[in-house]
């Protein structure tokens, strides 16, 4: 059986809150009777500010009041509509010590897969369009020192990353109708 989150608080506010009996409240909460009896008396969790689950949607007000009216009935706990809200993807943090890579890692990109579009390297590397039209260009302030890296290796994104961007750009060039580029081949300084 799953838990209301922070049980001994929840607990708290249905004995300050409502007039369940500590019975209904110790099996709501997954504590033992006499726990509950105690902090009832002051005896525990002193100083736990109660948690109101009808707020926080793990609990209906109605479901409290038919337990209320009847000493042998449980409360039930709400599904979780969203327990863990998806996180945007955000831009990416790159390391200070990492940072310097990151025109290698675009330098290998544009040499190696010229039909990814600029949106899907900055996505992929969280970097900017002006960083990669200077490298494209050769005006980067570093440009003689470029030597064209992969960003996998080098740790600036994930290989499923990496292999979906390609598919994604692959995919493009077959509904506009040309085909893709075979994919590169590792020469020996490369490897190296």
């Amino acid at each position: 059986m799953s838990l209301p989150l922070m049980p001994k608080a929840t607990a708290v506010w249905l004995i300050e809150k409502t007039a369940l009996t500590f019975e209904q409240i110790a099996v709501f909460c997954g504590m033992h009777t006499l726990e509950i009896q105690a902090i009832a008396d002051g005896e525990v969790a002193q100083g736990i500010n109660g948690y109101d689950p009808v707020a926080n949607k793990q609990v209906a007000a109605d479901d409290i009041t038919r337990c209320e009216a009847d000493p042998t009935a449980r409360l039930k706990l709400l599904d979780a509509v969203n327990p863990l809200a998806k996180k945007s993807k955000a831009s990416r943090y790159t390391p200070v010590a990492k940072r310097n890579d990151r025109p290698d890692a675009i330098a290998f990109i544009l040499r190696n897969y010229p039909h990814i579009q600029d949106a899907a390297i900055i996505k992929l590397l969280g970097t900017t369009k002006e960083t990669i039209q200077k490298v494209r260009e050769r005006s980067h302030w570093n440009s003689a020192n470029i030597k064209p890296r992969d960003p996998v290796i080098l740790g600036l994104c994930k290989q499923s990353d990496m292999n979906d961007a390609v598919a994604a750009a692959n995919d493009r060039l077959t509904r506009e109708g040309t085909t893709p580029p075979p994919p590169p081949t590792i020469q020996a300084d490369e490897a190296a």
